[in-house]
């Protein structure tokens, strides 16, 4: 117990660096104002999981805590296809979901956008072509956006949400 407590006290707070909190309050102030311009003060997502670890979805529900807070700039997470502007996609694009992925894209109201999330929608990630997997994405739909990483960080994310909304 006592080196427990030796090491912590060396290490000190893990989770706060005031630097990357610098950075994201820049990006954050960016983001909210492309928001507020370009989808009248707010954006909306759905999330369509098309055959992934999950480890995307997880970084996709920090974004809702306290520290990152989309909702605040703007941004929601919504549960139907057809109150969303974004589909942000993550996974494979596996044999089972592609019906499925495109039915959800079909219902978006236009303009409509798809952002990959992720090395499983690009073919990035260790896996091949087989029957099971139709990937990449963009062989079935017009991809607006890729955020790369496996699985990006929250700070990725929005700053690929920063970057698709600069390009729009």
């Amino acid at each position: 117990m006592i080196r427990f407590w030796n090491r912590r006290i060396k290490t000190g707070l893990l989770t706060e660096n005031p630097e990357i909190d610098r950075e994201l309050k820049v990006i954050q102030k960016e983001i909210k104002s492309l928001v507020s311009k370009k989808f009248a003060g707010s954006l909306a997502i759905r999330m369509v999981d098309s055959g992934s670890c999950n480890a995307c979805e997880a970084e996709c529900n920090a974004l809702s805590n306290p520290y990152y807070d989309l909702e605040r700039l703007g941004i929601y997470f919504v549960a139907s296809p057809r109150h969303a502007d974004v589909m942000l996609l993550s996974g494979l694009m596996t044999f089972n979901m592609v019906p499925h992925v495109l039915d959800a894209f079909k219902q978006m109201p236009a303009p409509k956008w798809v952002i990959t999330l992720g090395a499983c929608p690009a073919m990035e990630a260790p896996f091949e072509q087989t029957f099971a997997i139709k990937a990449p994405a963009e062989a079935h739909l017009s991809i607006a956006h890729h955020i790369p990483g496996c699985p990006p960080t929250p700070k990725e994310i929005i700053e690929g949400l920063l970057v698709f909304l600069r390009k729009m």
